[in-house]
């Protein structure tokens, strides 16, 4: 499947096909955040997939790390420790606030919705859970499951890192971290809920939605609701 290489915006699509090592991807990420800051380069999203490694955010603590069976990066994002492999696919999202509503906390209400919105095309009912950070589902025993995690950073009001999704990853590689610090929940993949999709037909999802996304950021985020 072919894929445009512009957005809406003029913004850069690129659509990795093979696996891109953690390090290279945090490396040109950073590149890009701060040539797009200086005015020097595009905005960007960049869907790619990792081989297996351990991502540490800034609030990770070493209690979490329960084995590390695979290298750990630290990724300079918010959050704690988070699984990235094959079968999960990554969307990075390097956009400029500037232009549009300077909301941090709308920009990853934007991502969660648009996340949520391209897993209900496949049929799974996903979302939100206060104080819980990522993309929610009931999983295959009834219980809610984490399928999307969400992880930013914002520098000179432009955005780097965004959400990984679950595909059709070994869950199994979850089990030697906390996945972002929440023991009493697990994780789940859309295989595991059953629905056989490739790459290509998420990607065409996804990308069928980011006009929608897009838009949202022009939108201060809705008022958080009162406690």
């Amino acid at each position: 499947m072919t894929f445009p290489t512009t957005l809406a915006g003029d913004i850069e699509l690129r659509v990795s096909t093979e696996q891109v090592p953690y390090r290279a991807a945090l490396e040109e990420m950073t590149a890009r955040n701060a040539a797009i800051a200086a005015g020097e380069a595009r905005e960007l999203i960049w869907l790619l997939e990792h081989p297996p490694v351990y991502t540490a955010g800034t609030s990770a603590a070493v209690a979490e790390l329960l084995d590390p069976r695979f290298e750990v990066v630290e990724a300079g994002r918010g959050g704690r420790y988070t699984y990235h492999g094959p079968g999960q696919r990554i969307a990075y999202v390097l956009l400029d606030l500037r232009k549009r509503a300077r909301d941090a906390r709308g920009f990853v209400h934007g991502l969660e919705g648009w996340v949520i919105d391209t897993l209900r095309d496949f049929g799974v009912e996903s979302f939100r859970s206060e104080g819980r950070i990522g993309i929610w589902t009931q999983d295959i025993d009834g219980r809610e499951a984490k399928i999307g995690a969400i992880g930013v950073r914002i520098r000179k009001w432009v955005t780097m890192h965004g959400f990984a999704v679950n595909i059709r990853p070994d869950l199994a590689h979850f089990t030697g971290i906390v996945p972002c610090g929440i023991e009493e929940f697990g994780v789940t993949s859309l295989a595991r809920l059953g629905h056989d999709i490739d790459f290509a037909r998420w990607d065409a999802a996804l990308l069928a939605h980011a006009d929608s996304f897009l838009a949202a950021l022009d939108r201060p985020c809705p008022p958080e609701k009162p406690a």
